[in-house]
């Protein structure tokens, strides 16, 4: 759609901004919005048409058009009121109703002003049956949306160089706040008085300072905290701000919004949303993250006590199998303390396997005859992991590693490789050593070495995988494939 404008790459982040401000709009006006840009080849040539760009919806009242309209094109002519609009740079109300559909409708267009150009058309869409006895207020919020509009056709909203998070700002509906020049409440919705007497305001908003309601609320709170500015000055309306008020009773998210007349500033809204239930789940879940990360950390710590007293037992035992049975088990345990460890670390169930895979290679090194002889190599890499899969994956991985350097390179080679690959659903993991290799009739499922059983148990039970023993030309490849979704 753009491909068939002028617009320039500066236009389309202006036209980005608006389409991300202008639900803002539609609510205010109760109307449907279409935003139109011209076709044409470049600014100098006149334009054989409109292209729909965007299009949205109120949510305080039904829309006009059941079916999206993003992407339809009307030429030159058919739509005598975009066409003025752009031509003339201003904003045109049409006094006489149309049918549409099962509707009656008024339309209004407004230029979007840009760099002293006229860079789209904003078409806005009135069912007339919800304006025949507005109350008192649809009667704010329209007159508010005139002075909105009024401001998109001076190029003053979106308002240029201020920036926040506009996809979880209040919204219309919250509840909205009028004040005039002096931060003075000339009108609040019903949502809007609720929400403040939610939080400790029990009087009438109307004919009160906001930022001293606020400042006045804040000095009653327990929880007081020392802000740079005070609220009169943060909430009145002289600039775009968005601020959190904290009491003990809730939590109120506040926008503020200049509305402007020229280079005048000629009052603004406060939309307000209770936002004490979203805070206290958002206490919650932190409050879960660090216990669940406190209990990995314990865990972690308890499987290294474990460790210590099994390396301590097996000091005293001369019998050596017994000895190296117990070692066999501290490394078993530091590998499941590794995981528990990495775990500690993040907010979420998922563990830095790499980083796992890491420090499994360094432990085994560090037990080997002839760490400084054998060349490591990773491909690939792992990513994150559910602990669910890191656990029984980084204990096979430890008897793999530990196998091969214990039997494979014991003697000869030195070459050691981890690689990984991914493919749909799959993940390929494989222990590569250039070492003396396995007998021609060798079997995991014969074989009495217990680290071999515990890799072939956890791959087939915890993994739903397979374990494969593949004899190279020099060496072994130990390949497990397992699904991501056990």
């Amino acid at each position: 759609m753009i491909r068939r404008t002028a617009l320039t790459e500066a236009d389309v982040i202006r036209l980005s901004e608006l389409i991300s401000e202008w639900q803002l709009l539609a609510d205010l006006s109760f109307a449907d919005l279409t935003l139109w840009a011209p076709m044409r080849a470049d600014y100098r040539s006149w334009p054989e048409g409109h292209v729909a760009l965007a299009h949205i919806r109120p949510t305080t009242a039904a829309t006009v058009f059941v079916n999206d309209i993003v992407g339809e094109e009307i030429l030159w002519g058919a739509r005598s009121r975009i066409d003025q609009t752009l031509s003339q740079g201003e904003i045109i109300r049409d006094t006489e109703q149309e049918s549409f559909g099962d509707f009656q409708i008024k339309e209004e267009t407004v230029p979007v002003l840009f760099d002293g150009r006229v860079i789209a058309v904003i078409s806005r869409y009135r069912n007339i049956e919800t304006m025949k006895t507005p109350s008192k207020l649809e009667l704010n919020y329209r007159e508010i949306a005139h002075k909105m509009y009024r401001m998109v056709a001076e190029g003053n909203f979106p308002i240029p160089g201020n920036f926040y998070a506009s996809e979880s700002a209040p919204r219309v509906g919250d509840g909205l706040i009028r004040l005039d020049v002096n931060g003075v409440v000339t009108y609040a919705s019903p949502n809007a008085i609720s929400a403040l007497h939610f939080i400790g305001w029990s009087s009438e908003l109307e004919h009160h300072n906001f930022g001293e309601i606020l400042d006045s609320l804040a000095d009653r709170s327990p929880i007081r905290q020392p802000r740079e500015e005070n609220w009169r000055v943060v909430m009145s309306g002289k600039s775009l701000r968005r601020d959190e008020f904290d009491t003990t009773a809730g939590t109120i998210d506040l926008l503020a919004i200049p509305l402007k007349q020229g280079s005048d500033r000629i009052g603004a809204i406060v939309l307000a949303h209770n936002i004490t239930e979203l805070k206290r789940r958002e206490k919650a879940l932190i409050t879960k993250d660090a216990t669940i990360r406190e209990i990995h950390h314990r865990v972690k710590n308890n499987l290294q006590t474990v460790s210590a007293l099994l390396r301590l037992q097996s000091r005293r035992i001369e019998d050596p199998k017994a000895s190296q049975a117990l070692e066999e088990a501290v490394r078993r345990v530091a590998s499941i303390a590794i995981v528990h460890e990495t775990l500690s670390s993040h907010s979420q169930e998922i563990v830095a396997f790499d980083e796992v895979i890491n420090r499994i290679l360094a432990n085994a090194l560090e037990v080997s005859a002839r760490t400084n002889e054998i060349e490591i190599k990773r491909t690939g890499e792992f990513g994150g992991f559910p602990s669910i899969i890191a656990t029984p994956l980084a204990l096979v991985l430890t008897e793999l590693i530990h196998n091969a350097l214990e039997h494979g390179l014991v003697e000869f080679g030195d070459f050691l490789e981890i690689s990984v690959s991914f493919h749909e659903n799959l993940c390929k993991v494989s222990v590569i050593d250039n070492g003396r290799g396995v007998a021609e009739d060798f079997s995991p499922e014969t074989a009495a070495n217990l680290g071999l059983q515990i890799v072939k148990t956890l791959t087939e039970n915890e993994l739903n995988g397979t374990l494969t023993f593949i004899r190279r030309e020099q060496g072994t490849q130990a390949e497990i494939n397992f699904p991501l979704n056990n």
